[in-house]
């Protein structure tokens, strides 16, 4: 994992007078392009690295420079190892163990009890009751970490929603928890374009000799580029008093009017695609599409198609 990477860095700086990119990338095996960026991330966050020209050049970091238990507050601690731990849920690998290590070896003493009186407060797990793990994704997920830390090609067949069965040389460049599933946010050959690729529906993983060197889009600009080619769709949708709860559960209040008769009245923008059609349907006979026109015939149609089948 990177944050691993980025400790076990400072460690080795803090330990050694010059160590140059070529060392830490050999390593750690990854390109001395990653070690440059992670210097860099080390630099922003506040512990001062000299970059050491000419033959014997290198890094190192600035003479009687101690790092401070105040680098990290304790509430950034806590996220850190919330998030990791969230991680692990699905990961369940070494690396991720040893960085909640090491990040908890750094709580000074006399703040383990809040640590630790946290987490018995507050257990942070996103995966639904009952949900289990398929293995293979856990595979997947192990490869695919890798070959972004190393930057390397890797070939997957990929069914995609129809169910076609592709084959694609993919970039992968962010691991992306959506909801409940994992996917790999990556440069894909085959459509010359940035996708998105979910775990499940990778059925074969082959690492090829082939590096990449990364391109500058990142996960969050390829959403906001996204968002920003989304039809939004406004929705007026009345749901019966029987799934009451489980419409507060979902919308805003501040979405919510309730009419004299106990119906609840949501209005909400989302961006139109068959995740809203299936959201509508999952309330089956307890939701009524008031508006707009178009999305109550899509709606009608294919409640007809299900009748139909049965």
């Amino acid at each position: 994992m990177k944050i691993d990477r980025l400790l076990s860095i400072i460690v080795i700086l803090l330990n050694e007078d010059n160590v140059t990119a070529k060392e830490l990338a050999d390593r750690f095996e990854v390109s001395t392009r990653t070690i440059y960026r992670d210097i860099e991330t080390i630099n922003m966050s506040g512990i001062p690295i000299l970059s050491n020209q000419g033959r014997y050049g290198g890094f190192s970091i600035l003479e009687n420079y101690k790092i401070s238990h105040q680098l990290l507050t304790l509430d950034d601690m806590v996220s850190i190892v919330a998030a990791l731990r969230n991680i692990g849920n699905f990961a369940q690998n070494n690396d991720v163990d040893l960085t909640i290590d090491k990040i908890s070896g750094l709580v000074p003493k006399d703040k383990k009890e809040e640590f630790n009186y946290y987490f018995s407060k507050m257990i942070i797990y996103d995966l639904p009751w009952g949900y289990r793990i398929n293995p293979k994704d856990k595979d997947k997920f192990q490869l695919l970490n890798e070959a972004i830390i190393e930057e390397r090609l890797f070939n997957i067949e990929y069914r995609d929603s129809y169910g076609s069965v592709i084959q694609r040389n993919i970039e992968p460049m962010s691991l992306v928890l959506k909801g409940f599933n994992w996917y790999v946010f990556a440069y894909c050959h085959l459509r010359e374009d940035y996708r998105f690729f979910r775990l499940s529906r990778i059925y074969k993983i082959k690492a090829l000799d082939e590096r990449f060197i990364r391109r500058e889009m990142t996960y969050e600009d390829f959403k906001e580029r996204s968002n920003s080619n989304y039809n939004m769709v406004e929705l007026i949708l009345k749901f019966s008093p029987e799934v009451s709860q489980r419409v507060a559960d979902f919308f805003y209040e501040e979405d919510t009017i309730i009419d004299e008769n106990g119906y609840k009245i949501v209005k909400v923008s989302y961006p139109e695609d068959e995740w809203v059609y299936s959201m509508i349907l999952s309330y089956g006979e307890y939701v009524e599409v008031v508006e707009p026109l178009h999305i109550k015939n899509i709606i009608k149609k294919k409640a007809r198609k299900i009748y139909e089948k049965y």
